[in-house]
């Protein structure tokens, strides 16, 4: 049986009032959605804590949120979660775009929930469905393998959210149903780089969401 919120506190580690990051935080919020996938969270706990995730101001905060889950690293026999939550520092080149094949072109959620984030190498096209379930799609340390990418979308009483670099074009072509799609947060860059990716957003949201955010990249690239 999961420990209720009340029960579970911060720990007295003095490292653990660091700051907390926005990696740190997505981190923690990728293995609540796991949790909820796994069944070892109730949609309930689930909101709770996520809630609590993007409340939380220092890592003391976010490390009791998944302290009774079980880190998936571990189970696999790799190696385990650093307890800072914090993400390795991924290498940019010079150009974004990348001779490499691609490391996923697909994501599918049916009443659970799965993401791409992290250090990752998008395809030409990018499949991803949502049904009665989320889907999260972060590309502020991806690279692509083509000028011009192409995310495919269908969200059917589910939410699919996208969060872009604020360096990058987007541009959307969706039709939403008794749902919404489109640029939810942040703004397009106001100087545009003739080099830079564009990713072209299509799709269908029927009865559910697809949600495009601008944020900052969460490292520089190396020139």
């Amino acid at each position: 049986m999961m420990k209720p919120m009340s029960e579970i506190t911060p720990s007295d580690d003095p490292n653990h009032s660091i700051r907390a990051s926005d990696a740190d935080r997505d981190a923690v919020a990728h293995r609540l959605r796991e949790g909820l996938a796994e069944g070892r969270l109730d949609p309930d706990e689930h909101g709770e804590r996520l809630d609590a995730v993007y409340r939380a101001k220092t890592l003391g905060e976010l490390i009791p949120l998944t302290k009774d889950l079980p880190d998936t690293a571990s189970a696999s026999g790799s190696a385990p979660v650093p307890a800072d939550f914090r993400s390795p520092r991924p290498v940019y080149g010079s150009g974004r775009v990348v001779d490499r094949s691609a490391t996923s072109s697909l994501a599918v959620a049916v009443m659970g929930g799965a993401d791409r984030s992290g250090d990752w190498v998008l395809p030409k096209n990018f499949y991803t469905s949502a049904v009665m379930g989320g889907v999260d799609i972060d590309l502020r340390e991806a690279r692509f393998t083509h000028r011009e990418t192409t995310i495919w979308v269908c969200a059917a009483m589910g939410g699919i959210g996208i969060i872009v670099p604020d360096d990058i074009q987007v541009r959307v072509h969706g039709l939403p149903i008794m749902g919404g799609f489109g640029i939810e947060e942040g703004s397009p860059p106001s100087v545009v780089d003739p080099e830079a990716p564009i990713v072209h957003v299509r799709g269908l949201a029927l009865m559910g969401g697809v949600g495009i955010q601008y944020r900052p990249r969460r490292y520089q690239n190396e020139k």
